[in-house]
């Protein structure tokens, strides 16, 4: 389901397709979005493999930036699945196929540090955000805790 789909508002009508530099339209949509709206996009890479779904957004709360993005990848109709968090830089909105793109192949993914839906990690703590951030060669956010 895309961020249209969930569209409860109708802030996003007449987004169809547009350039993320578009600003003709009214809304608030591509490059202001509801929270929201994005968690259960689909994500997909480079090479147009699916790999998975956003099942939340982690906001730091003292920065007001996102921080991570928490994806779900692996399984079956939920079972098996693992979690992971990508650092929101990470992810790119494909406003034409309505879905989230992330540059990082599938095999790179499975291996990286994930958790369980019952048994989620301290986002918070600085040396779990820093393993994160060095795996997918990233930088932490500014202001952040992390």
């Amino acid at each position: 389901m895309n961020y249209e789909d969930r569209d409860t508002y109708g802030m996003y009508k007449g987004h169809n397709g547009i350039a993320a530099d578009d600003h003709s339209s009214a809304g608030p949509g591509p490059r202001l979005m509801g929270a929201d709206t994005l968690i259960g996009n689909d994500v997909y890479n480079a090479e147009d493999e699916d790999l998975g779904d956003i099942k939340e957004i982690m906001l730091d709360t003292q920065s007001g930036q996102v921080a991570y993005a928490v994806l779900s990848f692996g399984g079956f109709l939920g079972m098996g699945e693992k979690l992971f968090a990508v650092p929101w830089s990470l992810l790119r909105l494909d406003t034409v196929n309505k879905r989230f793109v992330l540059d990082v192949d599938k095999d790179r993914l499975s291996s990286a540090p994930g958790f369980d839906k019952d048994d989620w990690p301290d986002m918070q703590d600085p040396t779990w955000g820093r393993d994160i951030h060095a795996y997918y060669e990233t930088k932490p956010i500014q202001d952040s805790r992390f």
